[in-house]
């Protein structure tokens, strides 16, 4: 790997006043991020009880800070710790906006502190009444709304355990999930936008109520105020009440699994792992205060829905949007970044791929004087879609692409206000994560292409995954392949020069044609130059004893894919990034399979051309588009 050039550098006075300077200074060390990070790796214990302090937790940390074990995941952090989520993320209580929320109709709502503090705890009086006790659940089938904030808040703050997803999810997908959550209260929307269309689920709701059997109270959102609990409970008084203190292992959400390739795995998340870790990516690496302004497109069903409501324990504004980002015209979510003045924008890689292929230029049509950073996340952001935000959208912004997961509900690598970004790469790995890649045999590797892995213990790791006893399921997923090592799934790479990520994709969706790692990402990046080609997914097949590669692409609308524009491909592919890079085939297809939260679902694919049997279709957006991969002609040759 070269050395890339370098598109944004904080200039001083960022770096002195931004929040990672000032923890730094307490530490008594220098405002250098590499030394910075290689003291919380060495310093873990110290470490996570500064964050507890420099970002003002709520509650009592306890005396032990860290109980080791030899297995990673019988490590325990805060054994003795004390806290309530919800109160740490209702700690300001002032008169200051809390929350923002948008609809495809450009209505807008807004709550101060104090009114969301009043609302959570009516709501919390309410699960009270019905008999909702600490450690049991709760199921939300709702839109990206306050009410749905106000819920899970309401619900951590009694103890509750929180699970959700989104409405566009079938009543199978949702009854796979919720089905082994066994919820005792349903929280459910009768209808959802998107796209301009108003879609009427009131029949989804008394199907899933009647397939899981657990539940035994539905709370009803509509935008019919006469039918509307959550107006209805809001509407009550709301006696201050003392938060519960309870155990920082506490379980809080049951997050799931993609579920591509079988039912969704239920990972279960304590409370103060989860809000250590976003207070710690919040404050220090986001570097957000109560004067910033924060938005990220996302449902309820994908983790930064959780990491963006965290947000609020900064005392800053967030921003929630319900809809889809491109309606009612391609530049709508930019719009919002003006009218709310927001600093922090985050939004999926493949929004920015999307903007900038339809040549959306935010610079031309938009202020954006209250832009300080663009996030992305979802999937490996391109070196070119790098090029577009600095040439397209602001040139002084700080670029912080970001990558974790569902599995830490958190980040392994991410950006921080002292470091320069360079083109294609992740400025680092995160403060306390003692991430790495390494080789098959699990040696520490530079600049080639390895496993993301994880050596030390981390508070945010998984209490342990549902209805797994003996804890087994757990340990296999992320133990299995690298003795006492957490290692991610992700394909990836570290610049010995600069010290920054890059990530190439999953590495069960690794590429091995003649022996040979290859990352689906280095091949996508390729088809940013082709302004024909709109979507791709490119997957491995076995073949004479090897593997080919198989790359299927989505063109414009009325484009054919001709041997010109194959040529074109493969000589492009060829001269960027290997003869080993190019497909052996190379076939048009309408639509390439995604996740409800947007990522490519290669695997599904793979299994498709094999012939192989996919055990849970609901998880995809569009599992349709399949059957155009079934018995494809052209791979028989």
């Amino acid at each position: 790997m070269t050395r890339p050039s370098i598109l944004w550098r904080p200039n001083e006075a960022m770096r002195q006043r931004s929040n990672m300077a000032k923890f730094a200074k307490q530490l008594e060390l220098p405002p250098n991020y590499p030394e910075l990070h290689r003291w919380s790796i060495e310093n873990r214990e110290a470490f996570w009880r500064a964050v507890w302090d420099f970002c003002g937790v709520v509650g009592e940390p306890g005396d032990r800070t860290l109980t080791e074990s030899k297995r990673f995941d019988d490590s325990i952090w805060f054994a003795d710790g004390t806290l309530n989520f919800a109160e740490n993320l209702l700690k300001w209580n002032d008169e200051r906006v809390a929350l923002v929320a948008f609809n495809e109709s450009a209505e807008r709502e807004e709550l101060t502190y104090h009114e969301l503090t009043k609302h959570v705890t009516s709501f919390a009086g309410e699960l009270t009444k019905l008999g909702l006790h600490s450690g049991e659940r709760i199921a939300a089938w709702l839109p990206n709304r306050i009410e749905t904030i106000v819920a899970m808040l309401a619900t951590t703050s009694v103890g509750g355990v929180w699970s959700s997803c989104s409405p566009d999810f079938g009543v199978a997908s949702t009854v796979d999930r919720f089905g082994q959550v066994e919820p005792k209260i349903l929280l459910a929307t009768d209808q959802y936008q998107y796209n301009g269309r108003t879609f009427d689920v009131r029949a989804n709701v008394e199907a899933i109520r009647q397939q899981v059997p657990s539940i035994k109270h539905v709370i009803t959102q509509s935008h019919d105020p006469s039918k509307c609990d959550f107006q209805r409970i809001f509407r009550q008084p709301a006696d201050a009440s003392e938060f519960d203190q309870l155990p920082f292992n506490h379980p809080l959400y049951i997050m799931f699994s993609s579920g591509t390739t079988g039912v969704p795995k239920c990972i279960v998340h304590g409370a103060g792992g989860t809000l250590m870790q976003h207070v710690k990516e919040h404050h220090l690496h986001v570097d957000l205060t109560r004067d910033d302004t924060l938005f990220f497109f996302t449902t309820t069903g994908w983790m930064m829905w959780n990491w963006l409501a965290s947000g609020l324990a900064t005392g800053c504004t967030i921003v929630l949007y319900d809809g889809s980002p491109f309606f009612p015209r391609r530049d709508a979510l930019i719009d919002l970044i003006d009218q709310e003045r927001i600093s922090a924008f985050g939004v999926g890689a493949k929004y920015i791929s999307s903007i900038e292929r339809v040549r959306v230029k935010p610079r031309e049509s938009h202020d954006l004087a209250s832009l300080r950073t663009v996030l992305s996340t979802g999937s490996p952001l391109s070196h070119e879609s790098f090029d577009y935000v600095y040439n397209d959208f602001k040139k002084d912004v700080w670029l912080a692409s970001i990558s974790g997961g569902t599995d830490l509900i958190s980040c392994f690598v991410l950006g921080n206000p002292l470091s320069p970004v360079h083109r294609g790469e992740i400025q680092g790995p995160g403060l306390g994560m003692a991430t790495d890649v390494v080789s098959v045999s699990g040696e520490s590797i530079r600049n080639e292409k390895g496993e993301l892995i994880c050596r030390k213990s981390f508070p945010s790791a998984p209490l342990g995954f549902l209805n797994d006893s003996d804890g087994s399921l757990y340990h296999n997923a992320y133990f299995a392949r690298f003795e006492e090592i957490w290692a991610h799934g992700d394909f990836a790479e570290v610049n010995s020069d600069t010290g920054g990520y890059v990530i190439h994709g999953r590495s069960d969706a690794v590429l091995n044609p003649g022996g040979v790692r290859i990352g689906t990402a280095e091949i996508y990046r390729q088809l940013e130059r082709f302004d024909d080609v709109v979507d791709a997914v490119c997957v491995g097949q076995e073949w004479q004893e090897d593997t080919r590669i198989v790359l299927f692409v989505v063109l414009t609308e009325g484009k054919r894919l001709d041997k010109q524009l194959r040529k074109a491909i493969r000589d492009t592919i060829r001269a960027n990034a290997s003869p080993r890079h190019v497909p052996a085939k190379i076939e048009q297809v309408f639509d390439v399979p995604r996740t409800r939260s947007g990522k490519i679902a290669e695997l599904a694919v793979r299994e498709v051309i094999h012939g192989r049997e996919i055990k849970n279709t609901s998880a995809l957006e569009n599992p349709g588009c399949l059957s155009q991969f079934q018995n494809h002609e052209a791979l028989t040759t």
